[in-house]
């Protein structure tokens, strides 16, 4: 790992793994949303959310705003940009509305809020973000990389070109996100991406990174027979 560029955040929100990552130095920050918030069982979202931050006071971290309304949006983007000085504001590129957040990601940005743009998947998406985010104090600009690639659609083209397009300013990175397996990160490596979210599921297999094939295929023998003997299978 230590060859590759691409900084890793976690992308989760159950406590137990956030604890277990922490002080991770592999783990360069931490990102969530309303989905994997209700998945780790959070109820009271403010709450959930500064336990959190209690456990990663250093590295950034992504909250998301979860009104359908810009007004609102804007409302609770002030709420969660005090929460600490590591925090980014997540916003969504669009509403349910299929309404952009062009103007409100712009008047956060002219305000100093660390914004995490998210939800992005075309290069018009990108370019106006990016536009929108000029004279950023910190921003991320979110691709979902891995859902696009789930509509048989390479997206190493889109994020290469994503690279290009963030390097305006230093003050903006790229993010591969929606991250399918361990490839992945040598994918977003290799186009340029600053940081990639990976599940904590998929973090757990980065220690076959660089394991002997030959080996893995006889592991993987061995796994079999050895289930079919505890199954006590006949024929």
């Amino acid at each position: 790992m230590n060859q590759l560029k691409v900084k890793l955040y976690s992308d989760g929100a159950k406590m137990e793994d956030i604890k277990l990552l922490a002080d991770d130095p592999n783990i360069a920050g931490f990102t969530t949303n309303p989905s994997l918030m209700k998945q780790a069982g959070a109820s009271d979202y403010k709450s959930y959310s500064k336990e959190i931050l209690s456990i990663v006071p250093n590295k950034p971290l992504s909250f998301e705003v979860f009104a359908d309304e810009f007004d609102e949006m804007y409302r609770q983007a002030l709420d969660i940009k005090t929460w600490g000085e590591n925090v980014y504001v997540k916003i969504p590129v669009m509403n349910t509305k299929r309404q952009y957040a062009y103007e409100l990601i712009e008047k956060l940005t002219k305000e100093g809020v660390k914004l995490n743009v998210t939800a992005l998947f075309t290069e018009d998406q990108v370019r106006r973000t990016v536009t929108a985010l000029e004279g950023t104090s910190g921003s991320l600009v979110s691709i979902f990389a891995g859902r696009i690639a789930d509509t048989g659609v390479d997206p190493k083209p889109l994020m290469t070109k994503s690279c290009e397009i963030c390097s305006v300013d230093p003050k903006m990175e790229l993010l591969w996100a929606s991250t399918r397996e361990v490839y992945n990160i040598f994918e977003a490596d290799q186009t340029g991406c600053d940081i990639i979210t990976v599940p904590p599921s998929i973090l757990k297999k980065m220690g076959g990174i660089g394991k002997d094939l030959e080996e893995y295929s006889l592991d993987t023998v061995k796994g079999f027979y050895k289930d079919a003997t505890e199954a006590g299978f006949s024929l």
